[in-house]
């Protein structure tokens, strides 16, 4: 019989279904894990399930019965994949399951930040349409979206989805070719030229140490004083300070930030110090957390669990 450990369940709401396995199996969930809990908690498992509770190295030499791990999400760097690989730990994530809900909260984003929804609304709580005794008030620039040029940086289901709406509103979408390659391949363009040119840069790239802040102050200088900049991918590609710094100097125009660096982030954290400012749009890591995505996601991790019980490698790593 598995012996199956949810360490993080407390990630999925607590409206939406949540089957079990189809086979025999003892089942134990616990809403959050500290790091000094994991192996405690896992000592007797042979599946664990994580969203973001870490898995490294130290941690798993300590657990001889896992056999699986089923990470509920897309992102891995959470767990050491080389240990896995190595000794024979078997792993998979969720894949493909937020293609509408990212996509939808990226391009909430850019019209928010275009139209300059915050700062307005915070016009409007000050006083301000008050005050300028005018039917309507313009205290803050707004752009249009289509005719836009929008640079992508990852083009993985996401990045393609986020495309395809874009081109359905009228924005022109180039894809960043990786930074500093020599060459690039058909269909992108060169980092630094993407940019140049875009009014918006969207990220949509896995967090590794070649992409751990890929955007700071030498990127945000490259891009137009008019530019906004989208993460709802991974934190640590951007520099945090870098970024803020370069909106209160009016170097680029504002940024849309679903992910950080530390979740949930610090209150010493730039961003979350500087929440007030108009041109910055601040969410808790919920991009990819329509309830149809977070039911798609639900349902294919019990199938990879599922699978990996019946001998097959559904979405195994």
């Amino acid at each position: 019989m598995e012996t199956i450990v949810f360490l993080d369940h407390g990630t999925i709401p607590a409206h939406i279904s949540f089957p079990r396995p189809a086979f025999c199996h003892q089942w134990h969930q616990y809403d959050t894990t500290t790091p000094s809990q994991v192996i405690t908690r896992l000592q007797q498992a042979t599946i664990a399930i994580t969203n973001k509770v870490v898995l490294n190295s130290q941690v798993l030499a300590q657990l001889p019965q896992l056999k699986f791990i089923a990470i509920a999400a897309t992102g891995t760097n959470n767990v050491d994949l080389d240990y896995c690989h190595s000794h024979n730990i078997k792993v998979a994530n969720i894949q493909g399951y937020a293609a509408r809900s990212v996509p939808e909260h990226v391009i909430a984003m850019i019209f928010a930040l275009k139209r300059n929804l915050a700062g307005y609304q915070q016009d409007i709580t000050n006083g301000e349409w008050q005050r300028q005794q005018q039917f309507c008030f313009f205290t803050h620039s707004i752009t249009d979206v289509a005719g836009s040029t929008l640079g992508i940086m990852g083009n993985g289901s996401l990045g393609q989805a986020v495309a395809t709406v874009a081109k359905a509103l009228g924005m022109n979408v180039l894809f960043a070719e990786h930074a500093g390659a020599t060459q690039c391949r058909d269909g992108y363009h060169p980092f630094e030229q993407v940019l140049r040119e875009a009014d918006i840069i969207s990220l949509h790239c896995p967090l590794t140490a070649t992409t751990k802040n890929m955007i700071a102050a030498p990127q945000l200088a490259l891009m137009k004083s008019s530019a906004i900049i989208i993460n709802t991918s991974r934190g640590g590609l951007i520099n945090e300070q870098a970024l803020v710094d370069a909106i209160l100097s009016r170097q680029i125009a504002g940024a849309g930030i679903d992910v950080f660096t530390t979740e949930p982030a610090l209150p010493s954290n730039p961003l979350i110090a500087h929440s007030q400012l108009p041109n910055l749009i601040l969410t808790p890591h919920v991009a990819w957390g329509s309830d149809s995505a977070i039911q798609t996601l639900v349902n294919q991790l019990i199938d990879n669990i599922n699978s990996f019980h019946q001998g097959t490698d559904k979405n195994q790593l």
